[in-house]
């Protein structure tokens, strides 16, 4: 007697085999996405730090060579920060040289003077707001991740 057992080739992969493979790649995918996002986002928070403390060493030449910090008239904390005064800081601190645009850094920067003491000031679309005093204590808003 001779018992056989016939078996069947089966060729590709199932539906729920694929279904499963999607759904893993979609879960890596969202949580890829959001990481991304948080860790750009950081690197312009960072970037946007180390550029008001070049901002700050600016301040102390600009003071050596002027007698006052800049600007030298009087602007009100918080200052509006936006593409101008960006230039503006960047011309009068820091050279002249193009070293940052507020569309780079995702931060625009500016500079507030009252009572012989100034404010550096970044805002980004977000509302994040960071502020470096002329003591160099470095505070974040609560939008600021």
């Amino acid at each position: 007697m001779n018992n056989y057992i016939t078996t069947t080739k089966s060729s590709g992969f199932s539906l729920i085999e694929l279904l499963v493979v999607v759904a893993i790649l979609g879960v890596v995918a969202a949580i890829g996405t959001v990481s991304y996002s948080c860790y750009v986002s950081s690197t312009e928070r960072k970037s946007a730090e180390n550029l008001m403390r070049q901002v700050a060493l600016g301040q102390t030449e600009y003071y050596t060579d002027n007698g006052t910090y800049y600007p030298t008239t009087a602007v009100t904390s918080p200052c509006s920060a936006d593409s101008s005064t960006t230039t503006a800081v960047e011309t009068n601190l820091l050279g002249g040289s193009n070293v940052v645009s507020g569309s780079d850094l995702g931060f625009n920067i500016c500079v507030s003077n009252s009572s012989g003491d100034y404010k550096i000031e970044a805002s980004n679309s977000d509302g994040c707001l960071i502020t470096l005093n002329s003591a160099g204590v470095l505070t974040k808003g609560a939008s600021c991740p």
